[in-house]
């Protein structure tokens, strides 16, 4: 496979960052009670991402070393700050729905985690991939949840009436309904991982990330 595609696919499936890695959890249960809500929040941590990679990326030798963490939220603030403003004046029912989530990009892990492990050690343009994939992966995952969901729960899909023979299971759009979809398509990952014969046991540091070859940092000693 070749090096770029690799580094999109390993966001989108390798190491998703909600169902492999268990990353921005809050948002991932909070806004998926209807599909498009997470297909706004999945787009717009995309936008962040890729923004806050390149720049991040491209200004790697210019951050001083005991600052970076401070300059990579000040970075991510920007471009949140920027999509706020996008939103709410293009999409004012999507801000409305998304609520607190969407300022709160700024600290979601997601996003700070791929500044620090991969922008901030890898060129612009593979940073520029690396932000699409988990972008992706990210908003798959919330649509694929926010659809479950929204289908069980309310018996719609995007809004739409789909006429189901059976009423709505309420649950499904409570915060134990998100917890109980979350668990089983992190049980669904694991089963295909055995089936494909992809799983391996995880281990701490370096040696237990699935995004260690692309990673150019090593573990001190």
């Amino acid at each position: 496979m070749n090096e770029k595609v690799k580094i999109v696919w390993n966001g989108i499936i390798k190491e998703n960052p909600s169902l492999r890695l268990v990353l921005g959890t809050c948002p991932t249960l909070a806004v998926t009670t209807l599909a498009a809500n997470g297909l706004g929040m999945g787009l717009s941590a995309t936008f962040v991402l890729i923004c806050s990679g390149v720049v991040v990326s491209a200004l790697r030798n210019v951050i001083p070393g005991k600052v970076r963490l401070p300059a990579y939220i000040t970075i991510i603030a920007t471009f949140v700050t920027v999509l706020m403003m996008l939103v709410k004046a293009y999409l004012p029912a999507l801000n409305s729905s998304l609520g607190v989530y969407l300022p709160l990009i700024v600290v979601n892990c997601i996003i700070l985690g791929r500044a620090e492990m991969f922008a901030s050690k890898n060129k612009v343009l593979d940073s520029a991939l690396d932000g699409l994939g988990m972008g992706l992966g990210f908003t798959l995952t919330l649509v694929l949840m926010g659809s479950i969901r929204e289908i069980l729960g309310s018996g719609t899909l995007f809004g739409l009436n789909l006429h189901l023979p059976v009423e709505p299971m309420i649950v499904f759009i409570t915060p134990p309904g998100g917890f109980f979809v979350f668990g089983i398509l992190m049980a669904g990952v694991i089963f295909l991982e055995e089936k494909t014969g992809q799983r391996r046991e995880r281990k701490a540091g370096c040696a237990g990330c699935p995004s260690a070859e692309f990673c150019q940092a090593k573990e001190s000693e």
